[in-house]
């Protein structure tokens, strides 16, 4: 074998055991960022189907925390409701009348998703606070029939999605604030030492013109933010 031929066979060798190193890299680098997505995935969807969140802000300078057990008070930034199985489409005339006295924490039912917190002002001035629940993720569409309702102190207020077919909203109903924001309110004048106490009733309105078969296999996901201020 002359020089030339070993020069150029070990140029071969050489360009082959670079395409594999490099082929194994890709395959590693690619294992490697399904793995992250898997955990990433795994924190978003184990963490249940409603969770409420407090900004450190209102917690860390304001004194504000959260809390759904009124008599143990266990707080924290962080709580998460008690999610379900599955869920057919039920009436609203259906759900039982005492949702917001019923229980604390998670209170689910029959195709309804139901939880009870508590905002306290532990801090020593008056504040205000936006409250706001948020859309993370919809299969299927399925967001078209759902109903948010919420009682803050008594109160109640139902949230739905504009009627498909109308543009306007469903009976009984608030139209959702955005596509991805179910609804965006303020608490004004906060005293030191109130509590605002929250019951969120999640379901699927079998009334509604928009629940249809197409629904079917649909998912939700959303979250309530508890923050200091709202930038738009």
């Amino acid at each position: 074998m002359t020089k030339f031929e070993f020069k150029t066979t070990s140029n071969k060798i050489y360009k082959r055991d670079f395409r594999i190193r490099l082929i194994r890299l890709a395959l590693l680098i690619l294992l490697l960022f399904l793995i992250l997505l898997y955990f990433i995935l795994s924190m978003v969807y184990d963490a249940g189907n409603f969770t409420v969140i407090l900004d450190q802000n209102l917690n860390w300078e304001k004194g504000i925390v959260i809390y759904d057990d009124l008599s143990e008070k266990v707080v924290s930034r962080r709580l998460e409701a008690t999610g379900l199985d599955g869920m057919d489409n039920i009436s609203i005339k259906w759900l039982p009348e005492n949702l917001d006295t019923a229980a604390e924490g998670s209170h689910n039912g029959d195709n309804y998703i139901a939880y009870t917190f508590y905002v306290e002002n532990e801090g020593k001035e008056s504040i205000n606070y936006w409250y706001s629940i948020l859309v993370d993720d919809v299969i299927l569409n399925v967001d078209e029939a759902i109903r948010v309702m919420v009682y803050l102190n008594g109160e109640q207020t139902v949230y739905g999605k504009l009627n498909g077919f109308t543009e306007e909203p469903e009976e009984g109903t608030k139209a959702f604030y955005s596509e991805d924001t179910v609804m965006l309110e303020s608490r004004q004048d906060f005293a030191p030492g109130a509590i605002d106490k929250f019951t969120i009733v999640i379901f699927i309105e079998g009334d509604d013109p928009d629940c249809t078969n197409a629904l079917l296999g649909g998912e939700m996901k959303m979250h309530m933010d508890i923050t200091e201020e709202h930038i738009d």
